[in-house]
């Protein structure tokens, strides 16, 4: 039987606070297509973000308007605007600036794609003098190689297509990106490979503005609440995706 999610007495200034005039927006990557996954026949978007803010609306008996972005950059871009109320986005450092985040919920593998006869054999050897990476910019992997990387260089474009075309027709050294992305890149370019192991693992999370970051600890008893009722692992069953893992909490 399926346990009850509950998050404990709300207040009615923090119900406000998220869902002015009794409507919360969330900001839906569209993306990063493990979390989103489909539309409605209305053309809402459908997956384990978009389900993840409805279950939290019903939990707050309020309305929910979803506010979609064509990338996670400016989604984040738009917290400073009072665009959104809670935002569905990778955790990362950057965007900590301007966003608070609860834990993590769910994690994407980011690996390496090296072209046919690649002397790169492990994630480890890629970061070297002479290797150039390709990467989609403002992604979450791609702002943790803006502050990680050392020895190579950074070629970022604006989207995923645009990477892999440039990674294809400048015949860079390797193609940054989530794991379940690279097996669909590697079918288009025989002979490659993907790298074993991850360089990271992107930490999908629930962020507010920091203008909203009171209610902080009321989205993260919901996000506690979603993993410990196994909310979480239902809703990648239900939406059908390979590549996106539970995040496991330390006892």
């Amino acid at each position: 039987m399926t346990s009850p999610i509950d998050i404990g007495p709300v207040s009615p200034e923090l119900r406000d606070l998220l869902a002015p005039g009794g409507v919360m927006r969330a900001g839906i990557n569209l993306s990063n297509f493990l979390l989103v996954t489909g539309k409605s026949p209305d053309g809402a978007p459908e997956g384990v973000s978009p389900d993840m803010a409805r279950t939290f609306a019903d939990l707050l008996g309020v309305e929910l308007r979803y506010v979609t972005f064509p990338s996670p950059g400016v989604l984040a871009d738009a917290a400073l605007e009072d665009a959104w109320d809670i935002g569905l986005i990778g955790a990362e450092p950057q965007r900590a600036e301007v966003i608070a985040f609860t834990a993590p919920y769910v994690e994407i593998e980011a690996t390496y794609l090296v072209p046919p006869g690649s002397p790169l054999k492990s994630v480890d050897d890629v970061d070297a003098e002479g290797v150039t990476i390709a990467v989609t910019g403002r992604t979450a992997y791609g702002l943790w190689l803006d502050r990680n990387i050392r020895h190579a260089q950074l070629a970022r474009s604006a989207n995923f297509d645009e990477t892999q075309k440039e990674f294809r027709e400048r015949k860079l050294d390797a193609l940054a990106g989530l794991r379940s992305r690279l097996v669909t890149d590697q079918q288009d370019i025989p002979g490659s490979q993907i790298l074993p192991g991850r360089f990271m693992a992107v930490q999908q999370a629930i962020g507010v503005p920091k203008a909203k970051a009171e209610a902080l600890p009321l989205v993260s008893r919901f996000i506690d609440a979603a993993l410990e009722t196994g909310l979480v692992a239902r809703l990648i069953e239900k939406h059908r995706v390979e590549g996106l893992s539970v995040v496991e909490r330390s006892p």
